[in-house]
């Protein structure tokens, strides 16, 4: 009678098992992860940013400055996007009466503090639908739109010493940048920014939550309440505050955003 057939090393043999079924899970696991990290924005050198007053033809000019610029605008979109997400998440879990996580809690907290709201009732239906108004994207076609209006197409000494495309004043000294024909007995400045993302990011910031843009926010809340595409044309109706030019402002940006195809740029995913 035959002995069995074991083994000599049954441990061996068991990592053999483990290595076939756990090698080909690996594979396909980092070949997912490859394709997510591949899918992300990516991000111009900002220390090597197109030198705008060299490109003497205009529409390349035009063209090299809206590719430069927007993936910044995609990147910062693109995280504001994943916070709506989960705003979206928790309130739907309030609806269902569920109660929330300490982590949902110091995230909303956090949230609120970031977008200049009170946290008094974190589960309130207000509450979190102002959070939403808050917490959405500036299409790139707007964005682009005031950055080119606002640098002079990357030109002027503010986007260029101090990596504001946005004309964003502070007011303490040393801030930013004197401006040339700042009127007596004015104080404020042009912010300096470390980077072009910072100041992307601070543009967007403050579209979010300063009052003076509250029409913008709440076209765009209509537009999702709509289910129609958050875009810059009908955003810009938004800005009347932002430049001392008021409705004649607004009508440029419009005409910008038609005249170079900004609409094409706007991120449907986003």
């Amino acid at each position: 009678m035959k002995t069995p057939w074991k083994p000599a090393n049954p441990s061996a043999l068991y990592i053999l098992v483990l290595l076939l079924f756990f090698v080909p899970v690996l594979f396909l696991l980092k070949e997912r992860d490859m394709k997510e990290v591949s899918e992300q924005p990516i991000l111009p050198s900002e220390s090597e940013m197109p030198d705008f007053t060299a490109i003497v033809d205009i529409e390349l000019k035009k063209q090299v400055f809206f590719d430069y610029f927007e993936p910044f605008i995609d990147v910062v979109n693109a995280r504001i996007i994943e916070d709506r997400e989960r705003i979206l998440a928790i309130r739907n879990k309030v609806a269902l009466g569920n109660r929330l996580t300490s982590g949902d809690r110091r995230y909303l907290e956090s949230l609120a503090e970031r977008y200049e709201l009170e946290a008094d009732n974190l589960r309130s239906e207000e509450f979190l639908n102002v959070l939403l108004r808050r917490v959405d994207k500036i299409p790139a076609s707007l964005a682009l739109a005031q950055a080119a209006n606002e640098s002079a197409w990357g030109t002027s000494r503010f986007a260029q010493d101090g990596n504001n495309l946005f004309g964003q004043w502070c007011y303490s000294d040393g801030c930013g940048i004197v401006p040339s024909r700042r009127r007596q007995g004015a104080s404020h400045e042009v912010k300096s920014f470390d980077s072009v993302l910072e100041s992307v990011e601070a543009y967007i910031h403050n579209l979010n939550t300063f009052p003076s843009y509250q029409m913008l926010r709440r076209i765009r809340q209509q537009l999702r309440q709509q289910n129609r595409p958050v875009d810059g044309i009908s955003l810009a109706d938004g800005l009347e505050s932002y430049s001392s030019r008021g409705l004649d402002y607004i009508e440029e940006l419009q005409n910008m955003i038609y005249s170079n195809n900004l609409l094409a740029r706007d991120k449907p995913a986003l």
